[in-house]
């Protein structure tokens, strides 16, 4: 299923490919000093907009698409996810004030639509269903995921969408590591009164601090949705030690990576 495989647009671009058949694309794009605002991908923390329109024409180009069929979300730490339909294409490519407000998960059935997340330390979602073609992302931080986002979108697309959760197939992104992940004790009663998250929390007596495992949590929602085990793929590259990698946690003012699903 994966392919981490590390493509050059020319010397401008770089992408991380996880997926690419005949059916679906997807993938994440890298942060690239040579690159403009070293490949920021969210106009929300552009330093010029018209650069990072121009990072997403390079991953268009890439695709095979234009950018006119990106959709985007303003994304707000939500539990809320729509459904991208034709009507939609377009929406947030080039503008804020066009994305889908108040949402932090898309899904379609639509082809040659290409829905987007943008992430650095949350966690990204990307997900296909081979057999009814529906296509998702899910941006999934820390506030998301004990909202338990990831879960109510799958328990809605077996029970609205009629989806056979043994069908799915999904692939969690680079995202900040556990051992970069440390909280208060706020943050870690939100994860243990979720029930199910201890084991992917740890204490460090030198800190005194919690470390939490937000990838292993998601992938915990998708496995009680249904999801076999082993049809979820976790990229354990961290966003804050790796150079490649855009993290909130190390820099307020960095760049943001786009997670990116197409069907074909």
């Amino acid at each position: 299923m994966l392919k981490h495989v590390k493509i050059d647009l020319g010397d401008r671009m770089k992408t991380k490919i996880y997926l690419a058949n005949e059916e679906f694309t997807s993938g994440m794009t890298l942060k690239e000093s040579t690159s403009f605002e070293n490949n920021n991908m969210a106009l929300h923390v552009a330093k010029d907009e018209t650069m990072v329109i121009k990072n997403r024409e390079k991953l268009a180009k890439y695709l095979g698409v234009e950018l006119h069929n990106f959709v985007c979300a303003d994304q707000t730490h939500s539990a809320n996810f729509h459904k991208v339909t034709r009507a939609d294409q377009g929406r947030g490519a080039n503008s804020i004030e066009t994305a889908i407000p108040n949402t932090d998960a898309l899904y379609t059935d639509e082809a040659g639509i290409v829905l987007c997340c943008f992430t650095a330390d949350c966690v990204p979602v990307m997900f296909h269903n081979n057999v009814s073609g529906i296509i998702g992302v899910i941006h999934s931080g820390w506030q998301g995921t004990v909202k338990q986002i990831t879960l109510n979108v799958f328990r809605h697309l077996l029970g609205v969408e009629k989806c056979n959760p043994n069908d799915f197939y999904v692939q969690i992104g680079a995202a900040l590591s556990q051992e970069k992940f440390e909280v208060d004790d706020d943050v870690y009663e939100k994860f243990h009164a979720l029930g199910y998250a201890n084991e992917f929390i740890y204490y460090k007596d030198e800190t005194n601090k919690y470390h939490i495992d937000n990838q292993q949590t998601v992938k915990k929602q998708c496995e009680l949705a249904g999801i076999p085990s082993e049809h979820i793929s976790i990229d354990k590259t961290c966003t804050f030690l790796s150079s490649e990698g855009f993290s909130y946690r190390e820099d307020k003012q960095t760049g943001r990576h786009l997670s990116f699903i197409m069907k074909k």
